[in-house]
């Protein structure tokens, strides 16, 4: 498949009063065209400031040490902020965020928001920018289109201002959309109807999506390929079934058990012991192996690497070694997987 985005060995740290916290530790990310890949992990791994280095929107206090971003052939690291906003920003890559009120101005009007982008990266005039807006809202299933381009955003409901920020955000038509948590402020009907609507305009735009997000159920319903990141690394990459039915990494594990089952015979919810390691201080070894009752020794001196486990599945811990114990999966999960397994048709 061809990759329209490809992050190469991207570490970055961010300077603080405290110190410096080194948090992207050499990321690898592929995102292949027309495709919807995943990012997943706890709050802090490092998912939204990886794609915040995508799109340019990294505070000042933040150093790129190394790493290449890759968009069509183009390194994005080595555009200027003005020309990556110029050029690629809204243009090429367009971002929707968790809550809508943070994305929109409530001093102006959802027309001339939607319309704002447009007049600067299209040149269009402005008869015809409000042409393409209305039809974007009616795109994003917002009726009496015309009407509601003269509100602000204060006068309409949640789903409908997130509904508002990915009609700003497919304005310029981008090549692809980026989704931090975009679903996480909203009920759950309204959350499978913003899901749905992505997942259509995709269709109808040919966009590739990448979705940052800690819901697994949402990962379920939308996307293609799956990143698990934790501690600012990439630890198991695959397919979603193969993330899903056929996980590899102990902390893919921990996130899976820790899903809400209702044929769960536990009378508590599972939950990940321990805590995510402060990146001040980096770790040595794996950055798992605190909370992985499963680690070995050499887990507390190297890093691992990322070891093949299919075409398109890899997972970066040592007991995947040829020489490591055999360790099978808590037999809780291994029994939910074979339930959700029976539950899609695959056998």
């Amino acid at each position: 498949m061809e990759n329209i985005l490809s992050i190469k060995n991207l570490d970055i740290t961010f300077r603080t009063n405290a110190g410096n916290v080194h948090a992207i530790r050499g990321v690898d990310f592929v995102l292949p065209r027309g495709k919807t890949v995943a990012l997943v992990g706890e709050s802090g791994s490092g998912k939204s400031v990886t794609m915040k280095a995508v799109t340019g929107l990294l505070d000042t206090n933040v150093l790129i040490n190394d790493g290449k971003i890759f968009y069509n052939g183009i390194d994005l690291l080595t555009l200027s902020k003005k020309d990556l906003r110029r050029k690629i920003n809204g243009r090429e890559i367009a971002m929707v965020f968790q809550d809508p009120m943070t994305s929109l101005d409530p001093t102006m009007t959802i027309g001339e928001q939607i319309m704002e982008g447009m007049l600067l990266h299209k040149k269009i005039s402005s008869s015809d920018a409000r042409e393409k807006s209305v039809e974007l809202l009616n795109l994003v299933g917002i009726s009496e289109a015309e009407r509601r381009m003269k509100n602000y955003p204060h006068q309409l409901s949640g789903g409908m201002r997130q509904r508002v920020v990915i009609a700003v955000a497919l304005s310029c038509e981008p090549k692809i959309l980026i989704c931090d948590e975009p679903t996480t402020a909203l009920d759950v009907t309204v959350q499978a109807r913003i899901l749905n609507l992505i997942k259509n305009v995709q269709a109808e735009m040919n966009l590739s999506v990448i979705y940052i997000t800690h819901d697994l159920g949402v990962v379920a319903k939308v996307a293609d390929f799956v990143n698990v990141m934790y501690a600012g690394k990439v630890v198991e990459v695959g397919t979603v079934e193969e993330i899903f039915y056929d996980p590899r990494h102990p902390y893919t594990w921990g996130l899976l058990s820790a899903m809400p089952d209702l044929e769960t015979e536990d009378d508590r919810l599972y939950s990940i012991p321990g805590s995510p390691p402060n990146l001040l201080h980096e770790p040595t070894g794996d950055a798992f192996a605190p909370r992985n009752k499963f680690a070995m020794k050499i887990d507390e001196r190297e890093t691992p690497p990322m070891f093949k486990i299919s075409e398109t599945h890899f997972a970066a811990t040592w007991l995947l070694h040829p020489d490591a114990p055999k360790i099978e999966m808590p037999a809780e999960l291994q029994a939910r997987l074979i339930r959700s397994r029976k539950a899609a048709g695959y056998e």
